[in-house]
């Protein structure tokens, strides 16, 4: 029987991508079904057409479907819903807000309400082989020591809305994963391509490039805090082989996989890399992370540095993201996390090549 997708989160960058790549690799394919909000549906049908343009592929095997993950039933007709009912056998669920800035109400309607809307949906639903659902490594929140992928709710409490709602989310995603085969999949900071530096936006690492990038005319610039926590940071190539192989594979089914480096650099040793690639210097000296913090309290000082307070939260949380389940059910298909030394200088060419794209860089308020 040949697979029938239905996804979220189109036309964004990972589900535009995951659906490249399972177009190249997966030879029976039916059909792609992308629920997409009335606002983007432009900007989806000018992506479809684009990637159908760069694979060679038909447009025939992709459907949008007008819909929004926090309305009952997706948003969806009652005609389209009855026609989705026997053919879906993957669902990727990959519709979040990102921002870890964002307000509570919006996160809390998005990320768990939306969630919950898809699982309701998707308990309609007869012949569903997959459910793939992306979470986030960090819904531990402020736990510190080693974290485990089979653990999910330690009483944490959590740095900012995003990491709380989508803590919440996945426990809905647990709660019917006995009804239907689940995988879910839990990335680190995710930063671009580590062959060609490509990203949608310049967030997370990022921010710190940003950093350098309005700094440059200093004749020193320091180290921010002691930076002894783990560099969680893992390039998007590996997230979308990863998550295809996990996903459709039977030892997938029932499991919780943590995207995240198996041999991390510690954030300082990151933070002198990229300097190193993006600036040719070194950090001298350092600046209490208390201090740095105080300054992006300010938001004209947030806006023109491009840095979002909260990313500096990941400089001090002393967490090691097990990924031990993940390499395990990875052996044998040659999927594998590169070097993050070995990621820098893409990720560095790509961010001087797009640094002024100002749909790259995120919107800070």
């Amino acid at each position: 029987m040949a697979n029938t997708y239905f996804f979220t989160g189109f036309p964004g960058f990972i589900a535009t991508s995951l659906i490249k790549k399972i177009m190249t690799e997966k030879d029976e394919i039916n059909q792609f079904y992308l629920l997409v909000q009335p606002q983007f549906l432009q900007k989806a049908e000018e992506t479809l057409r684009k990637i159908a343009l760069d694979e060679s592929l038909l447009l025939e095997q992709f459907t949008i479907i007008p819909g929004d993950i926090t309305l009952p039933d997706l948003g969806m007709d009652a005609a389209i819903l009855d026609e989705l009912k026997g053919e879906i056998t993957h669902v990727f669920h990959l519709a979040a807000i990102y921002d870890l800035a964002v307000p509570e109400e919006l996160a809390i309607k998005v990320n768990i309400n939306g969630t919950k809307n898809v699982n309701d949906w998707l308990l309609t639903l007869h012949n569903v082989q997959r459910y793939v659902y992306f979470s986030t490594s960090y819904i531990a929140g402020t736990r510190e020591g080693r974290i485990l992928e089979s653990e999910l709710d330690k009483h944490q409490s959590f740095k900012n809305y995003y990491e709380r709602t989508k803590f919440e989310a996945e426990v809905l995603v647990r709660q019917i994963i006995s009804k239907v085969p689940t995988t879910i999949i839990r990335p680190g900071i995710v930063v671009g391509n580590s062959q060609t530096g490509d990203t949608i936006k310049f967030d997370g690492l990022y921010f710190i490039l940003n950093f350098f990038d309005k700094l440059k005319f200093l004749p020193i610039i320091p180290y921010l805090g002691a930076g002894k926590a783990e560099g969680n940071f893992v390039p998007v190539d590996y997230i979308f082989a990863a998550t295809i192989y996990l996903g459709h594979a039977d030892i997938g089914i029932g499991k919780t996989y943590q995207l995240t480096d198996p041999n991390p650099y510690r954030c300082k040793e990151v933070y002198h890399m990229l300097m190193k690639e993006y600036l040719g210097r070194e950090p001298f000296g350092v600046i209490p992370l208390g201090l740095a913090k105080w300054f992006l309290s300010f938001s004209a000082i947030r806006k023109w540095l491009r840095v979002e307070k909260e990313a500096l939260d990941y400089f001090t949380c002393m967490a090691e993201y097990d990924c031990s389940q993940t390499q395990k059910d990875l052996k044998g298909s040659g999927i594998t996390c590169p070097n993050f030394k070995d990621v820098i200088p893409a990720m560095v060419l790509f961010f001087k090549q797009h640094k002024n794209d100002s749909e790259k860089q995120v919107k800070i308020q």
